[in-house]
């Protein structure tokens, strides 16, 4: 009993040391919450001032060093990169903390060199920005020294010095130095004006011989009246050398700590370490250049605050944090539409015209915008509905400014402009004073302003329906209106014989036994494989088999080139193609649903009918055939027989710049066709080199393991890896070769289009020269447009290939209006 007894009692010690513990564990959790609630917190609104918050969170934060010391590192060097828009206040906190303990000061700048090293290393851009920023502005709160500062500075400006690296690795570097300057400058202009001055000139000389040939690539306009397209670097170099004539004095950054100058003077300072850019490697990428967007100047806001100018490097500040509140809430429209409206400057700024202005710098941003184009329509709706007094106002200015300038537009921007006003108009009940841009409808029906109306309304057509469209607008723009959107089904035309009554005026009519008898007395029809075509939408109706589709199709003779010859069943015939594409196409034209449904049941007929690339062709013809008033229908139904795999990307490519599509060459619907098959060539060969690399991993790993376990003396029982765990290397050569296989597929599909592109250009610009006409007509503005907008929108994986391009196809003999846009396509990562 008593051993018993005992042991009970040590039992409830037990119980205890291990409550004790978890009790200890849970406070230290709570506490460490709480500070990083406090931390991430500071400066936000509240009833006292800053000034007054930061000197509360020091004491807190100085009684819990000795215990949370790493805690309070790695969140306060978060805040550093994760919001840079408070820069100041974190970096007046840490001096703040540098003043009474100099021991944590010197770890938190080992712990934020550490974080800038690893940023330039992974590649994160601008984390590396943010922390560099970061460091400098420790420079203004008396943590780290001038002199050391200017050193890094000078260290990162020797990237630009390079030879044998990207111009975009230089550019970078050179970038980041000159965005942290607004921060730092003034301090280093008071203590180093000579070493500033050095910093600058040798930023000048790299500046002045970059080449700026990806520039024309990237603007938003081709003409730089009213607002000049400046490339990135070049703007921001004339805001900082403004900046220096104002002796580096700006009023948009918030400095608290100059309210704490007192104590932090008497601080000791840290030294920077050497710090040495990670030298450049092959699977870096760096962010690409970029051009200005500028819309507004101060003669468009009349009322209230004056818009800064634009090289001034107040302008820079606001537009670089309007964006990073973009970046953070861009997931919820809501919560980023109250961010930008309460923005920390918006008594001193025409705040709405800022905002407009930076979305649709982000909308226009080329190559490709950093979000989907309904991120920004939908964050423009919300500001409309907090702020619709003025927001409104603001945003019809801005579109009206883009009209008049749309003759300059690039083709992807306009595309883009397109799917923004329609999208914005259809959440607005389709209002809009459209009798103000009457002039237009005096324009030929290819210029960019007739056109552009031609577009949105077709876009508009997708987000309600014909009627509504019609009665939008006004009918002097009748000849700009959609036609209705009906299959063209031509076996139930009027040539096609007596089924057009049943056919064509009532296609969902139910075809009963009782009229199979109409269809065999009809005699002989004008058009080949009316009688077949008949007999087919019985058969269909009457949920027939795939295998009897194929049996009713056989009564068809070949009248392709090959008819002749003895033909097997799964021959091209293009009759056979025609009736059974229109007849099944038109039978589900009810609706998308519909259309799928059926395309999803005979497959197999597809299949069988679509064997070559020129059969494939012949499917989509009559998918144009049928559809050419419908054009999202044509979108959806293309995209489905790519997706079942029925038609080839190469095939969609051929067809788009066949000579029957001529007439639709300039319409937005046949590009989206064009860019969804590029996409999805490109989707399959990422998701196959995705696999193959996880395999090799797999197999190394499992090889790794097997040779370690016999290399032990003793060795230990493992799990069994199984066939899942460990692909054999039969597996990963299948797989090495079916990814060659699709890159192959995918080097031909960009052949086929630029040497499409190429041979339609250079015909055009042959024949204006024997005709003795200007070759700049709409037409080749348009068609320029779109091979610029090939490379742009899939730079990356066109860039695979781009010595195969300038070899076979962009060759010094072409003409130089082409050959400049590969060249500037080249120059984006040269």
């Amino acid at each position: 009993m008593m051993n018993r007894r005992r042991q009970h009692d040590g039992d409830d010690d037990g119980y205890e040391h291990r409550n004790r513990k978890r009790r200890r564990v849970s406070e230290n959790q709570e506490i460490e919450d709480r500070l990083e609630s406090l931390i991430l917190r500071v400066g936000e609104r509240s009833t006292s001032s800053v000034e007054s918050n930061l000197e509360g969170l020091v004491s807190v934060l100085e009684a819990d060093l000795g215990t949370f010391r790493l805690k309070i590192l790695r969140i306060l060097s978060e805040c550093a990169v994760k919001m840079p828009e408070k820069c100041t206040i974190y970096t007046t906190l840490v001096g703040l903390l540098n003043a009474k303990n100099y021991k944590f000061g010197g770890e938190f700048v080992d712990h934020m060199v550490k974080t800038f090293k690893e940023s330039l290393k992974l590649c994160r851009w601008d984390a590396a920005r943010y922390s560099l920023r970061f460091l400098a502005d420790l420079v203004n709160c008396h943590v780290i020294s001038v002199t050391s500062l200017l050193q890094l500075l000078d260290t990162i400006i020797d990237v630009s010095n390079e030879d044998t690296v990207p111009q975009v690795r230089r550019d970078w570097y050179v970038f980041a130095v000159l965005s942290t300057l607004p921060w730092v400058g003034r301090d280093l202009y008071e203590k180093k004006e000579s070493s500033l001055e050095s910093l600058l000139l040798r930023i000048e000389v790299y500046l002045n011989k970059r080449s700026k040939k990806h520039h024309n690539a990237l603007r938003v306009w081709s003409v730089d009246a009213p607002h000049p397209q400046e490339e990135y670097l070049d703007c921001l170099w004339a805001q900082i050398r403004k900046l220096r004539q104002d002796n580096w004095a700006e009023k948009h950054i918030p400095r608290p700590y100059l309210a704490f100058d007192s104590i932090l003077c008497e601080a000791l300072q840290h030294n920077l370490p050497q710090i040495v850019p990670p030298t450049h490697h092959e699977s870096y990428e760096y962010p690409m250049p970029s051009v200005v967007y500028r819309m507004f100047d101060y003669t468009d806001c009349p009322d209230g605050p004056n818009l800064p100018g634009a090289h001034s490097i107040e302008r820079f500040l606001i537009e670089e944090h309007l964006h990073h509140i973009i970046e953070m809430h861009h997931l919820e429209r809501k919560d980023c539409a109250a961010q930008l409206l309460d923005f920390p400057y918006k008594s001193k700024i025409p705040l709405e015209y800022c905002i407009v202005e930076v979305i649709f710098a982000e909308l226009f941003h080329m190559p490709t915008p950093r979000y989907i184009d309904i991120v920004y329509g939908s964050i423009l709706i919300e500001l409309c509905k907090l702020h619709p007094a003025t927001l409104p106002q603001v945003l019809a200015q801005a579109t009206e400014i883009l009209f008049m300038r749309i003759d300059s537009m690039n083709t992807s921007c306009f595309d883009r402009f397109v799917n923004w006003f329609s999208y914005h108009l259809s959440n607005f009940k389709f209002t809009w004073s459209w009798e103000e841009w009457d002039s237009c409808l005096l324009l030929d029906t290819e210029h960019p302003r007739p056109k552009f109306i031609q577009e949105v309304l077709q876009k508009c057509l997708r987000l309600s329906y014909h009627q509504r469209i019609m009665e939008m607008m006004p009918e002097t723009y009748s000849k700009l209106l959609p036609v209705p959107s009906q299959p063209n089904y031509k076996y139930a035309s009027e040539e096609a014989g007596p089924f057009t009554a049943i056919e064509k005026y009532c296609p969902t009519y139910y075809i009963t036994t009782a009229d199979l008898g109409v269809y065999k007395a009809i005699p002989n029809c004008s058009l080949a494989g009316t009688q077949v075509a008949h007999q087919l939408v019985v058969a269909i109706r009457q949920k027939c088999s795939p295998e009897e589709v194929i049996n009713i199709l056989k009564e068809l003779p070949n009248s392709g080139e090959n008819s002749d010859q003895e033909m097997s069943d799964s021959s091209f015939n293009p009759l056979k193609i025609d009736v059974f594409v229109q007849t099944l196409l038109n039978l589900g034209s009810k609706s998308f649903s519909h259309s799928f449904a059926a395309v999803s049941k005979f497959h197999l007929v597809f299949k069988a009918l679509a064997e070559s690339e020129e059969a494939q062709i012949c499917i989509l013809h009559n998918v144009f055939e049928l559809w050419q008033n419908h054009q999202q229908m044509m979108v959806v139904i293309i995209d489905k027989l790519l997706k079942i795999q029925i038609v080839d990307c190469s095939a969609v490519a051929t067809w788009i710049f066949s000579k029957e599509m001529t007439g639709e060459f300039t319409k937005m619907y046949l590009w989206e066709i064009l860019h969804l098959t590029i996409k999805k060539m490109n989707k399959h060969v990422i998701k196959l080199s995705n696999e193959l690399n996880d395999a090799k991993e797999k197999f190394a790993k499992a090889d790794s393991s097997s040779s370690d376990s016999e290399d032990e003396a003793t060795p230990k029982r493992k799990k069994p890896v199984t066939v899942v765990d460990k692909p054999t290397e039969e597996m990963v050569e299948r797989m090495e070769e079916k990814l060659e296989a699709a890159n192959v597929d995918q080097k031909r599909l960009f052949l086929i289009v630029f040497q499409r592109f190429i041979m339609i250009l250079s015909e055009h610009l042959v024949r204006s020269d024997t005709d003795g006409r200007d070759p700049d007509t709409d037409w080749y503005r348009w068609t320029v447009g779109r091979l610029q907008q090939v490379f742009l929108m899939h730079h990356e994986q066109v860039q695979k290939y781009s010595g195969t391009l300038e070899t076979l196809l962009f060759t010094s003999d072409l003409d130089s209006h082409i050959l400049e846009v590969f060249h500037q396509f080249v120059a984006l990562r040269a």
